[in-house]
Protein backbone atom coordinates (compact mmCIF):
# COMPACT_ATOMS: atom_id res chain seq x y z
CA UNK A 1 0.00 0.00 0.00
CA UNK A 2 2.64 2.43 0.22
CA UNK A 3 4.01 4.84 -2.46
CA UNK A 4 6.80 6.92 -2.44
CA UNK A 5 7.97 10.26 -3.24
CA UNK A 6 10.34 12.36 -3.01
CA UNK A 7 11.12 16.84 -2.88
CA UNK A 8 13.63 17.25 -5.61
CA UNK A 9 14.01 20.52 -7.92
CA UNK A 10 15.72 19.78 -11.58
CA UNK A 11 18.74 21.32 -12.68
CA UNK A 12 19.51 21.31 -16.63
CA UNK A 13 23.41 23.29 -16.71
CA UNK A 14 23.14 23.81 -21.08
CA UNK A 15 20.50 23.02 -23.64
CA UNK A 16 23.01 23.59 -26.02
CA UNK A 17 23.87 19.84 -27.87
CA UNK A 18 25.52 18.31 -30.60
CA UNK A 19 23.80 15.36 -30.95
CA UNK A 20 20.47 16.39 -32.82
CA UNK A 21 17.97 14.06 -32.15
CA UNK A 22 14.65 13.70 -33.81
CA UNK A 23 12.71 12.81 -30.39
CA UNK A 24 13.85 16.09 -28.69
CA UNK A 25 12.57 20.01 -27.76
CA UNK A 26 15.20 20.66 -25.71
CA UNK A 27 18.32 20.78 -27.43
CA UNK A 28 20.38 23.75 -29.09
CA UNK A 29 22.35 24.44 -31.52
CA UNK A 30 25.31 27.03 -29.53
CA UNK A 31 24.71 30.40 -31.61
CA UNK A 32 20.40 29.45 -31.76
CA UNK A 33 17.80 31.27 -30.26
CA UNK A 34 17.37 29.97 -26.78
CA UNK A 35 20.57 28.40 -26.32
CA UNK A 36 21.90 29.15 -22.64
CA UNK A 37 24.83 27.96 -20.38
CA UNK A 38 24.24 28.87 -16.79
CA UNK A 39 27.46 30.08 -15.10
CA UNK A 40 27.67 27.92 -11.85
CA UNK A 41 27.42 30.82 -9.34
CA UNK A 42 23.73 30.95 -10.98
CA UNK A 43 23.18 27.30 -10.66
CA UNK A 44 24.52 27.43 -6.99
CA UNK A 45 22.06 29.95 -6.31
CA UNK A 46 18.92 28.04 -7.37
CA UNK A 47 19.98 24.44 -6.08
CA UNK A 48 20.45 26.97 -2.45
CA UNK A 49 17.19 28.16 -3.17
CA UNK A 50 15.70 24.29 -3.71
CA UNK A 51 17.29 22.80 -0.34
CA UNK A 52 15.71 25.85 1.50
CA UNK A 53 12.69 24.70 0.09
CA UNK A 54 13.21 21.10 1.81
CA UNK A 55 15.05 19.45 -1.52
CA UNK A 56 16.61 16.60 -0.96
CA UNK A 57 17.27 15.70 -4.68
CA UNK A 58 19.22 17.69 -6.92
CA UNK A 59 18.33 15.82 -10.52
CA UNK A 60 20.88 17.18 -13.71
CA UNK A 61 20.96 16.38 -17.28
CA UNK A 62 21.82 18.66 -19.96
CA UNK A 63 23.08 18.97 -23.50
CA UNK A 64 26.45 17.73 -25.05
CA UNK A 65 27.63 20.83 -24.81
CA UNK A 66 30.89 21.17 -27.75
CA UNK A 67 33.18 23.69 -25.81
CA UNK A 68 32.35 22.99 -21.98
CA UNK A 69 35.20 21.66 -20.73
CA UNK A 70 35.39 18.73 -18.21
CA UNK A 71 36.56 20.89 -15.07
CA UNK A 72 33.14 22.29 -15.45
CA UNK A 73 30.99 19.43 -14.38
CA UNK A 74 33.11 18.61 -11.86
CA UNK A 75 33.32 22.52 -10.30
CA UNK A 76 29.78 21.82 -10.55
CA UNK A 77 29.52 18.80 -8.24
CA UNK A 78 32.28 20.42 -5.82
CA UNK A 79 30.45 23.04 -5.25
CA UNK A 80 27.16 21.71 -4.89
CA UNK A 81 28.20 19.20 -2.24
CA UNK A 82 30.07 22.27 -0.63
CA UNK A 83 26.67 24.37 -0.39
CA UNK A 84 24.18 21.65 -0.05
CA UNK A 85 26.04 18.91 1.59
CA UNK A 86 22.65 17.34 2.34
CA UNK A 87 21.25 16.95 -0.95
CA UNK A 88 21.81 13.69 -3.43
CA UNK A 89 23.46 14.58 -6.25
CA UNK A 90 21.46 12.27 -8.95
CA UNK A 91 23.41 13.66 -12.31
CA UNK A 92 24.48 12.85 -15.87
CA UNK A 93 22.85 10.17 -18.24
CA UNK A 94 24.82 7.58 -19.68
CA UNK A 95 25.01 9.76 -22.75
CA UNK A 96 26.92 12.03 -20.59
CA UNK A 97 28.97 10.45 -19.31
CA UNK A 98 30.09 8.94 -22.52
CA UNK A 99 30.52 12.30 -23.88
CA UNK A 100 32.74 13.97 -21.10
CA UNK A 101 35.20 10.18 -21.32
CA UNK A 102 35.45 11.39 -25.06
CA UNK A 103 35.78 15.24 -24.13
CA UNK A 104 38.44 14.46 -21.67
CA UNK A 105 39.93 11.86 -23.46
CA UNK A 106 39.59 9.60 -20.16
CA UNK A 107 38.43 6.25 -19.59
CA UNK A 108 34.51 5.66 -18.64
CA UNK A 109 35.66 4.53 -15.80
CA UNK A 110 37.88 7.14 -14.87
CA UNK A 111 34.82 9.70 -16.25
CA UNK A 112 33.20 8.11 -13.76
CA UNK A 113 35.25 8.01 -10.34
CA UNK A 114 36.13 11.73 -11.48
CA UNK A 115 32.75 12.51 -11.14
CA UNK A 116 32.33 10.49 -7.81
CA UNK A 117 34.78 12.04 -6.35
CA UNK A 118 33.55 15.43 -7.00
CA UNK A 119 30.15 14.54 -5.18
CA UNK A 120 28.06 12.95 -7.66
CA UNK A 121 25.58 10.45 -5.45
CA UNK A 122 23.92 8.33 -8.46
CA UNK A 123 22.83 8.76 -12.05
CA UNK A 124 19.53 9.30 -13.77
CA UNK A 125 18.59 6.89 -16.14
CA UNK A 126 17.77 8.73 -19.38
CA UNK A 127 19.01 8.29 -22.78
CA UNK A 128 18.11 4.62 -22.71
CA UNK A 129 15.22 5.97 -25.65
CA UNK A 130 14.58 2.37 -26.88
CA UNK A 131 17.32 0.24 -27.33
CA UNK A 132 16.40 -1.28 -30.72
CA UNK A 133 18.77 0.05 -33.68
CA UNK A 134 16.04 0.49 -36.05
CA UNK A 135 14.11 2.46 -33.84
CA UNK A 136 16.75 4.52 -32.73
CA UNK A 137 18.21 5.24 -36.25
CA UNK A 138 14.98 6.61 -36.69
CA UNK A 139 14.92 9.28 -33.05
CA UNK A 140 18.59 9.92 -32.14
CA UNK A 141 20.90 8.04 -34.71
CA UNK A 142 23.90 10.33 -33.02
CA UNK A 143 23.29 8.98 -29.51
CA UNK A 144 25.57 6.13 -28.23
CA UNK A 145 24.05 2.50 -28.73
CA UNK A 146 22.06 0.13 -26.77
CA UNK A 147 24.93 -1.71 -26.44
CA UNK A 148 27.10 1.34 -25.25
CA UNK A 149 24.68 2.24 -22.80
CA UNK A 150 24.37 -0.76 -21.14
CA UNK A 151 27.81 -0.99 -20.74
CA UNK A 152 28.11 2.29 -19.23
CA UNK A 153 25.40 1.66 -16.62
CA UNK A 154 27.31 -1.74 -16.06
CA UNK A 155 30.18 0.27 -15.10
CA UNK A 156 28.73 3.08 -12.79
CA UNK A 157 26.78 0.36 -10.96
CA UNK A 158 30.34 -1.45 -10.65
CA UNK A 159 31.68 1.75 -8.88
CA UNK A 160 29.39 1.44 -6.06
CA UNK A 161 26.57 3.65 -8.23
CA UNK A 162 22.97 3.41 -8.12
CA UNK A 163 21.23 4.04 -11.51
CA UNK A 164 17.43 4.38 -12.90
CA UNK A 165 16.90 2.89 -15.97
CA UNK A 166 14.02 4.59 -18.27
CA UNK A 167 12.09 3.33 -21.79
CA UNK A 168 10.91 6.15 -24.28
CA UNK A 169 7.94 4.77 -25.65
CA UNK A 170 4.90 6.11 -27.64
CA UNK A 171 6.82 7.15 -30.89
CA UNK A 172 8.02 4.59 -34.13
CA UNK A 173 8.78 1.79 -31.60
CA UNK A 174 6.81 -1.47 -31.96
CA UNK A 175 5.78 -3.64 -28.82
CA UNK A 176 8.47 -6.13 -29.27
CA UNK A 177 11.21 -3.37 -29.50
CA UNK A 178 9.13 -2.68 -25.89
CA UNK A 179 9.30 -6.05 -24.80
CA UNK A 180 12.78 -6.56 -26.42
CA UNK A 181 14.26 -3.38 -24.02
CA UNK A 182 13.03 -4.64 -21.16
CA UNK A 183 14.31 -7.88 -21.30
CA UNK A 184 17.91 -5.80 -21.71
CA UNK A 185 17.29 -4.05 -18.72
CA UNK A 186 16.40 -7.00 -16.59
CA UNK A 187 18.93 -9.32 -17.73
CA UNK A 188 21.42 -5.77 -16.71
CA UNK A 189 19.82 -6.04 -13.44
CA UNK A 190 20.46 -9.57 -12.84
CA UNK A 191 24.38 -8.84 -13.67
CA UNK A 192 24.67 -5.72 -10.94
CA UNK A 193 21.58 -5.44 -9.00
CA UNK A 194 22.46 -1.69 -9.82
CA UNK A 195 19.35 -0.16 -10.81
CA UNK A 196 16.96 1.25 -8.50
CA UNK A 197 13.94 2.17 -10.40
CA UNK A 198 12.14 2.01 -13.72
CA UNK A 199 10.76 5.14 -15.53
CA UNK A 200 8.88 4.61 -17.95
CA UNK A 201 8.99 8.07 -20.48
CA UNK A 202 6.04 9.03 -23.05
CA UNK A 203 7.21 10.43 -25.74
CA UNK A 204 5.87 14.20 -26.14
CA UNK A 205 5.74 15.00 -30.28
CA UNK A 206 5.41 18.85 -29.64
CA UNK A 207 8.19 21.37 -31.17
CA UNK A 208 10.53 17.92 -32.05
CA UNK A 209 10.99 16.45 -35.50
CA UNK A 210 8.23 13.71 -34.88
CA UNK A 211 5.72 16.40 -34.35
CA UNK A 212 3.44 14.05 -36.93
CA UNK A 213 3.25 11.18 -34.95
CA UNK A 214 0.28 11.36 -32.15
CA UNK A 215 1.08 11.28 -28.75
CA UNK A 216 0.34 8.28 -26.58
CA UNK A 217 -2.61 7.77 -24.98
CA UNK A 218 -3.30 7.32 -21.37
CA UNK A 219 -4.56 3.44 -21.96
CA UNK A 220 -0.82 2.84 -23.42
CA UNK A 221 0.59 5.21 -20.55
CA UNK A 222 -0.84 2.65 -17.59
CA UNK A 223 -0.03 -0.53 -19.97
CA UNK A 224 3.47 -0.08 -20.23
CA UNK A 225 3.38 0.89 -16.22
CA UNK A 226 1.60 -2.73 -16.13
CA UNK A 227 4.05 -4.61 -18.43
CA UNK A 228 7.00 -3.09 -16.50
CA UNK A 229 6.25 -4.45 -13.62
CA UNK A 230 5.30 -7.88 -14.64
CA UNK A 231 8.45 -8.42 -16.82
CA UNK A 232 10.89 -6.30 -14.29
CA UNK A 233 10.71 -8.47 -11.24
CA UNK A 234 14.21 -7.71 -10.27
CA UNK A 235 13.51 -4.06 -10.09
CA UNK A 236 12.30 -2.71 -6.67
CA UNK A 237 10.31 0.01 -8.28
CA UNK A 238 8.62 1.38 -11.06
CA UNK A 239 7.24 4.78 -11.25
CA UNK A 240 4.60 6.63 -12.69
CA UNK A 241 5.93 9.95 -13.19
CA UNK A 242 3.18 12.40 -13.51
CA UNK A 243 5.20 15.07 -15.19
CA UNK A 244 4.88 13.20 -18.56
CA UNK A 245 1.84 11.78 -17.96
CA UNK A 246 0.21 14.00 -15.67
CA UNK A 247 -1.21 13.70 -12.50
CA UNK A 248 -4.61 11.93 -13.11
CA UNK A 249 -3.32 9.13 -14.96
CA UNK A 250 -0.17 8.84 -12.87
CA UNK A 251 -2.62 8.79 -9.82
CA UNK A 252 -4.13 5.80 -11.51
CA UNK A 253 -0.74 4.39 -12.86
CA UNK A 254 -0.66 3.06 -8.75
CA UNK A 255 -3.57 1.05 -9.47
CA UNK A 256 -1.49 -0.59 -12.34
CA UNK A 257 1.91 -1.49 -11.19
CA UNK A 258 3.55 1.81 -9.99
CA UNK A 259 5.18 2.46 -6.30
CA UNK A 260 6.35 5.77 -7.01
CA UNK A 261 5.20 9.39 -8.21
CA UNK A 262 8.89 10.78 -8.00
CA UNK A 263 8.62 14.39 -6.46
CA UNK A 264 7.92 17.81 -6.86
CA UNK A 265 10.00 18.23 -10.00
CA UNK A 266 10.22 21.86 -9.43
CA UNK A 267 11.67 23.29 -12.77
CA UNK A 268 11.42 20.52 -15.11
CA UNK A 269 12.13 21.91 -18.76
CA UNK A 270 12.64 18.99 -20.94
CA UNK A 271 9.43 17.65 -21.12
CA UNK A 272 7.85 21.05 -20.87
CA UNK A 273 9.25 22.12 -24.03
CA UNK A 274 7.84 19.02 -25.85
CA UNK A 275 4.92 20.39 -25.70
CA UNK A 276 4.17 18.65 -21.86
CA UNK A 277 0.85 20.66 -20.18
CA UNK A 278 2.00 19.85 -16.76
CA UNK A 279 2.84 22.36 -13.96
CA UNK A 280 6.06 22.81 -13.50
CA UNK A 281 5.87 21.43 -10.15
CA UNK A 282 4.15 20.18 -7.69
CA UNK A 283 3.78 20.67 -3.50
CA UNK A 284 4.09 18.50 -1.28
CA UNK A 285 0.72 18.09 -0.03
CA UNK A 286 -0.69 17.78 -3.51
CA UNK A 287 1.79 14.61 -4.23
CA UNK A 288 0.16 13.14 -0.57
CA UNK A 289 -3.09 14.39 -1.40
CA UNK A 290 -3.13 12.26 -4.91
CA UNK A 291 -1.22 9.12 -3.31
CA UNK A 292 -4.03 9.52 -0.54
CA UNK A 293 -7.09 9.45 -2.95
CA UNK A 294 -6.01 6.43 -4.39
CA UNK A 295 -5.67 4.74 -1.39
CA UNK A 296 -2.12 4.53 -0.77
CA UNK A 297 0.08 5.66 2.08
CA UNK A 298 2.58 8.08 0.72
CA UNK A 299 6.05 7.81 2.09
CA UNK A 300 8.70 10.98 1.41
CA UNK A 301 11.41 9.33 0.61
CA UNK A 302 15.45 10.17 -0.24
CA UNK A 303 16.95 9.56 -3.96
CA UNK A 304 17.35 5.56 -2.36
CA UNK A 305 14.31 5.27 -1.31
CA UNK A 306 15.27 5.67 2.74
CA UNK A 307 12.38 7.35 4.54
CA UNK A 308 12.66 10.96 5.09
CA UNK A 309 11.32 11.70 8.80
Amino acid sequence: NTCFFNVNRHINPTNVCVAHCKLCAFGRDPNAPGAYTFALEEIYQRAEQGMREGATEFHMVGGLHPDLPFEYFLDLMRGLKKRCPTVHLKAFTMVELDFFARRAKLSVEDTIQALKDAGMDSCPGGGAEIFAERAREIICDHKVSAERWLDIARKVHKSGLRSNATMLYGHVETAEERVDHLIRLRELQDETSGFQCFVPLAFHPANTQLTHLPAPTAMLDLRTISVARLMLDNFPHVKAYWIMIGAKTAQLGLNFGADDLDGTVVEETIVHMAGAQTPLGMTRAEIEHLIRDAGRDPVERDTLYRPVH
